[in-house]
């Protein structure tokens, strides 16, 4: 009797297990849709804020969520618009991260072009059911005040017609900052890479706990 016992109370034990096991181990999916500024350039991947954000979700018992980083050096977001069909079919993301347009940007493409590549990566992303997290860029004042201006606000006026997350601005207190950019003046340094991470977190950390 006491042997029919131990052997009822593993069987249920493990259909325990393998009922509840897929709801823990796996939380969800970010995909990252970036550039250089997300893709390590210039730094050791694992300083990057991308593997930072990994250990802080482990530090933070979020260690179910995947994060996919898909960034491109020298992406644009054309070439992001072009890849993200397929990457949405093939990890099924709960979040979409896009930190793109700062290369159209300097390389003075059209602001209503750069906008309209990025609407339809969230409508693309919002259709499968993923939230979106748009990642606000700048480009230096030298572009002149008229195009400097009407790229900044790409950014905030999608967030506002597409209802989702928006980070200000992804190099907020490091652009200007000693020792924070690597010698071109367009990609943080390593000791820059918390301080991305402290950007987006805010507005990211709430999406992963729901």
């Amino acid at each position: 009797m006491d042997t029919a016992f131990r052997r009822l109370r593993s069987i249920v034990f493990i259909a325990l297990m393998i009922v509840f096991a897929p709801a823990y181990a796996s939380q969800g999916t970010l995909l990252i849709m970036g550039d250089s500024l997300s893709a390590a350039y210039g730094v050791q991947t694992e300083e990057a804020w991308v593997a930072l954000l990994r250990e802080r979700l482990d530090q933070q018992d979020l260690e179910g969520w995947e994060v996919i980083n898909a960034s491109i050096s020298g992406e644009t977001t054309d070439g992001g618009l072009r890849r993200l069909p397929d990457l949405l079919e093939r990890h099924q993301p709960d979040v979409v991260m896009i930190e793109l347009g700062g290369n159209d940007g300097l390389r003075g493409f059209p602001p209503q072009v750069i906008r309209q590549n990025i609407s339809k990566m969230i409508e693309q992303s919002q259709a499968v059911n993923a939230d979106v997290v748009l990642v606000g860029m700048q480009i230096p004042p030298n572009y002149g005040e008229r195009y400097t201006s009407a790229f900044a606000n790409i950014f905030p006026e999608l967030a506002d017609r597409f209802d989702t997350q928006l980070v200000p601005f992804f190099l907020d207190g490091i652009y200007d900052k000693e020792g924070m950019m690597q010698d071109d003046d367009i990609h943080p340094t390593a000791e820059a890479q918390g301080q991305l991470l402290d950007n987006v977190w805010p507005v990211l950390e709430p999406m992963l706990t729901d």
